[in-house]
């Protein structure tokens, strides 16, 4: 008895290399996107995939957590909408172990109001609205110290909070918000750090609409696809990342969002 359950142990396990092949090939793949421009690009990416065999699904959230929560739990194969630093805070944060599988897109953060032309036009205790979560928060607070607004705490640097501000000379009372809330808080604030996720499916041009932009060289302006550690190789997810960084997906980004995007492979 001893035996068999042996040997039936040894063929068990002499299979599932194979099993988990066959999952990693079987012809489809569920791909993550936040709503709005990374949806409309994921979609093309998904026309093109169908034409070499590939059959993708896609799923639209609302926030900045769950993508990373679904990967997760593996309800999807892959997300595009977070960069580097977001994607570290996340694995630090929540004990995630995701990686990247390649570059998807260029976005630049910025600083959008209905109230004034200029930043530096902004009242005492004007309100201006950030992103509530650390790392996109940390980044407009990056965007409004550039613009001499504020003062950071030296080396604050991508864990910067509002804790880290160390002079404020109009007293800016910062308001924290959901990132996809802010493009339309903006008729209840003077100003609000936008990602350009959000500003474009607001109707906002991140190139001519916005009052200050982010340094398009940080590693913050780089959105990532990105996937659970040791599934970086599957065969379905390599695909679909050739048919994203494809030339029509390219040409479809140019025409579409006339630099607010730009490819990044």
């Amino acid at each position: 008895m001893h035996k068999r359950f042996l040997l039936k142990a040894l063929a068990t396990a002499a299979f599932l290399p194979a099993a988990l092949m066959a999952q990693a090939q079987d012809g489809k793949v569920t791909i993550g996107v936040t709503a709005g421009p990374h949806a409309q690009i994921a979609e093309v990416a998904k026309q093109v995939a169908a034409k070499q065999g590939l059959q993708v699904k896609l799923v639209e959230f609302g926030d900045f957590i769950q993508p990373n929560a679904a990967l997760v739990a593996g309800d999807i194969d892959a997300n595009i909408y977070q960069h580097q630093p977001f994607m570290d805070a996340q694995n630090k944060d929540r004990g995630y172990k995701l990686v990247p599988v390649a570059k998807a897109v260029n976005q630049q953060m910025g600083v959008y109001s209905k109230k004034v032309k200029n930043l530096q036009d902004l009242q005492s205790s004007a309100r201006v609205g950030i992103p509530n979560d650390p790392t996109n928060g940390s980044r407009a607070l990056m965007v409004l110290a550039k613009q001499g607004l504020i003062t950071l705490k030296a080396g604050a640097g991508a864990r910067a909070s509002v804790l880290d501000i160390t002079a404020n000379p109009k007293k800016l009372k910062l308001v924290e918000l959901e990132a996809a809330q802010l493009a339309r808080s903006l008729d209840d604030l003077d100003a609000a750090a936008v990602n350009s996720s959000y500003a474009v499916a607001a109707g906002l041009k991140p190139q001519g609409d916005s009052l200050a932009l982010e340094d398009v060289n940080t590693p913050y302006v780089t959105v990532l696809i990105a996937t659970r550690a040791g599934h970086e190789k599957d065969a379905d997810l390599q695909a679909f990342v050739k048919a994203y960084q494809s030339p029509e997906v390219a040409a479809f980004i140019a025409t579409t969002f006339k630099g607010a995007y730009t490819p990044a492979w």
